[in-house]
């Protein structure tokens, strides 16, 4: 009984930090059809969410269907490809929650689109849309990305991606 009211009271606290700290440490893991590994044993690159910050910014002015316009910062998709040696034509981005959806390639190349980790300047975190959230230049692109296709494919609190 007193390890299930500790228990229940450690989570709270530990929520309670979590909603209140800026930014959380996290990682972005990237599996499947690469060349490249931090992780050679389970063949999986593991970014830390440093080395994510220090490569370079990409920014995209949009809408989503959850926002008004806002300036979202990130890493270009296509660099992490690049950083990890993706051979697959399709990514399946993967959410904390365990959502995924299936991107094709050619969205990197064709809409530029980046794993968002700042909206505004502002860390993302967890409860607005972070640690990462997959964003497309909606406004630029014309009615095409103003679909119920793309607007699935707008994933947020991205963890995880697998090459296929």
């Amino acid at each position: 009984m007193l390890s299930t009211i500790i228990r229940t009271i450690t989570l709270a606290l530990l929520a309670l930090i979590a909603s209140q700290t800026s930014a959380l440490s996290f990682t972005l893991e990237v599996s499947g059809n690469i060349s490249r590994f931090t992780d050679p044993v389970n063949k999986r690159y593991v970014f830390t969410d440093q080395e994510l910050f220090a490569m370079p910014m990409s920014s995209i002015a949009t809408t989503t269907s959850w926002t008004p316009k806002r300036k979202f910062d990130g890493v270009a998709v296509a660099d992490i490809l690049a950083k990890v040696g993706a051979r697959g034509q399709t990514l399946s981005m993967h959410a904390l929650n365990d959502y995924y959806i299936d991107i094709p390639r050619s969205d990197v190349e064709k809409y530029h689109i980046i794993l968002a980790y700042k909206m505004d300047g502002e860390m993302l975190k967890i409860r607005n849309f972070g640690p990462l959230f997959l964003v497309y230049p909606r406004d630029a692109a014309g009615a095409e990305l103003n679909s119920p296709l793309y607007n699935s494919r707008f994933i947020w609190q991205v963890n995880r991606i697998v090459i296929k």
